[in-house]
């Protein structure tokens, strides 16, 4: 397969940072969820857990 984006490709390391950032998020969601906390909150962390799971997902890793 081609790469599309030849040199924009996720190191170990900032795999592992945005996947803990993502589960951060995630939880803080849930938190905020169930305390019936403000919208805009739930957006932001949703947001945020959201993006970084589907980078995680469509972007490369570098060897």
């Amino acid at each position: 397969m081609p790469d599309m984006m030849p040199g924009f490709a996720l190191t170990p390391v900032s795999a592992t940072a945005l996947f803990t950032a993502a589960c951060v998020a995630g939880v803080q969601y849930r938190r905020t969820w169930k305390a019936d906390g403000p919208l805009w909150q739930l957006w932001v962390y949703g947001l945020i857990a959201a993006g970084g799971l589907l980078a995680l997902a469509f972007l490369p890793l570098r060897p």
